[in-house]
């Protein structure tokens, strides 16, 4: 099979609005579902981490190497047969300058994807929980990373700091993401839907853009004896594709409306994909 490399990928979202693997880019057969593919799978999402950490003291980590890294967890579900779709990316190729990203939230695997889709519209920045700073070496490159870290003790602390930051770095051009769920869900609930996002797009005058995935080939780890240590890395189930689409950009204006527009683009999409959705 052939490898997708990820200038082809960022070439054809920004060329087409989307991508999805090509039949030579793919593995013949998807994984086995086994505790080899879990791990096989699990490391190329993961492997990130470790690789910004040992990068960064050389005073070589980039937004556009952290991408870089990124990429091996789409590499990664082509070789054991999953397909990668994105899709809905023309209209963001319309509008030239900084937006704010609502996604929701399903598992660790977004997170990774996600900046190598983003980062062919320029610089992001992304709201993260603060263990991740915290992890062995990556303290400082958690900023050329774009992380802005919360602890999610104190809601309100959170808020104000989300909010000075994050107008801070969509005032300086660069993109935001948010994921209003706060965390990993496998239903996507109105009761859970956070208003922040739409907050700060208000705050620093900038339009929303609504995304949406589907990342059940890897759902986070809820029972047995590892759900403790390897809470953000499930068991793989290669019969899922992963899927990405973008929704339409939504005018810079008052906060409960780009909430509600966001909210029901989001749910409306979700709900046409058969995913499982809470109005």
């Amino acid at each position: 099979m052939k490898k997708t490399t990820i200038e082809e990928f960022q070439q054809e979202i920004l060329a087409t609005g989307g991508y999805r693997t090509k039949d030579d880019h793919l593995a013949p057969k998807r994984a086995k579902k086994s505790w080899w593919t879990t791990f096989r799978y699990s490391c190329y999402v993961s492997s990130v981490f470790p690789k910004c950490a040992i990068v960064e003291p050389l005073g070589k980590l980039t937004q556009k190497l952290w991408g870089k890294f990124c990429f091996s967890a789409v590499t990664g579900a082509e070789k054991l047969g999953m397909r990668v779709i994105v899709e809905g990316f023309e209209h963001r190729n319309a509008y030239k300058g900084p937006v704010l990203y609502l996604c929701n939230h399903m598992s660790t695997t977004e997170t990774i994807v996600l900046p190598t889709i983003l980062l062919s519209y320029g610089p992001i920045s992304y709201v993260a929980k603060a263990s991740l700073g915290h992890l062995p070496g990556l303290e400082k490159a958690a900023d050329h990373m774009g992380m802005v870290c919360v602890g999610r003790k104190s809601p309100r602390e959170d808020l104000m700091h989300i909010l000075k930051v994050g107008a801070e770095r969509l005032g300086r051009g660069d993109s935001f993401l948010i994921f209003p769920q706060g965390s990993r869900e496998r239903v996507f609930s109105r009761k859970l839907y956070s208003s922040l996002g739409a907050k700060l797009a208000e705050k620093a005058g900038v339009p929303v853009v609504p995304i949406v995935v589907d990342t059940r080939s890897q759902v986070r780890r809820d029972s047995g004896l590892l759900k403790h240590i390897f809470t953000d890395f499930g068991p793989v189930d290669t019969s899922y594709d992963i899927k990405v689409c973008a929704g339409p950009v939504i005018p810079a204006g008052k906060s409960k409306v780009l909430h509600e527009a966001a909210f029901d683009w989001m749910a409306g999409k979700l709900e046409e994909w058969g995913m499982p959705v809470e109005r």
